[in-house]
């Protein structure tokens, strides 16, 4: 009995599966890998009241705030990390611009732990790295508890379990096992953690690659909805093996987005100017040639 394919176009997959009031992570491999095309879409498709999830979200992040998708984020970190500021961030924080969202601070260990707990279906897991910071205050859904058997005081960091979490990888097959070569960050914690989980993948190929390295799957077919094939997804961030960063790009950006007129013209040119990622891809032109790695990395080897 053959297997249905589960690969379906990036539009298909935002509509189907990002409903207005998702709760989405991405970006979970921290610095590279990051889903820039999943959330470009989101904007055109002009999402709204989603609550973003991860660690370090580089500038992907502050694009959905400064599109007015976005009603909380949960994270670690907010920025551009060739930069500094995340503009757009700040004016919402600090202006409402284009409106106020709600923050729920963490370390890069307690998004870990949240996202871990939701993994492993726990209600929470307790830790002592953050007591007597002021985290716990900036969130507000940690709680001091009593350590059963030592009798000292932890915290419990309750679980986070993502409607939808979007991991952008080397290779999958047709049914979302997916390999991913460099940092995975906290990208499997996420996947399974998830209700639902997309991938990007920048090749489709046949089961049986896949199956001759188990080892390198970072999820499982079963717990994947869709498998966008999307070559060239995350950039300006880098994709192991595939393309480097654009660190230019990173600052382009911060430039050009210091006011929210800045990025409304940004976002025109870069998002909403452009039909979809192979056309922003001929837009980059000789710059996104430059950046493409040339033949097939060892790890990346059909065996």
């Amino acid at each position: 009995m053959s297997r249905r394919s589960k690969v379906i176009a990036l539009p298909e997959a935002v509509e189907r599966f990002v409903p207005d009031g998702s709760t989405v992570a991405l970006g979970c491999a921290l610095e590279p890998a990051i889903p820039f095309a999943f959330a470009h879409e989101l904007i055109r498709q002009r999402r709204r009241e989603l609550e973003l999830v991860g660690p370090i979200s580089d500038i992907g992040f502050d694009q959905l705030i400064g599109a007015g998708c976005v009603r909380r984020v949960s994270a670690a970190w907010v920025g551009n990390v060739s930069a500094g500021l995340a503009h757009a961030y700040r004016r919402a924080m600090e202006e409402g611009i284009p409106r106020r969202i709600e923050v729920r601070d963490h370390s890069n260990f307690s998004i870990a732990q949240a996202l871990l707990a939701g993994a492993l279906g726990a209600p929470y897991l307790p830790t002592r790295t953050l007591l007597g910071s002021d985290i716990p205050r900036a969130n507000g859904t940690f709680r001091e508890a009593t350590d059963p058997f030592s009798g000292e005081k932890v915290l419990l960091i309750p679980a986070l379990s993502p409607d939808v979490t979007v991991i952008a990888v080397q290779r999958a097959d047709e049914d979302g096992n997916s390999h991913l070569w460099g940092p995975w960050g906290v990208s499997q914690e996420a996947a399974l953690a998830a209700k639902t989980v997309i991938v990007l993948a920048d090749e489709v190929v046949p089961r049986a690659v896949i199956a001759s390295d188990p080892n390198r799957t970072i999820v499982p077919g079963d717990k994947v909805a869709a498998v966008v094939l999307e070559p060239g997804a995350c950039h300006p961030s880098p994709l192991q093996g595939r393309y480097r960063r654009d660190h230019a790009f990173y600052h382009e950006y911060h430039g050009a987005t210091r006011t929210a007129e800045g990025f409304a013209a940004w976002t025109g040119e870069w998002v909403t100017g452009v039909s979809d990622r192979a056309a922003y891809l001929r837009k980059l032109g000789p710059r996104w040639e430059a950046l493409r790695e040339r033949g097939t990395p060892a790890a990346e080897a059909h065996f």
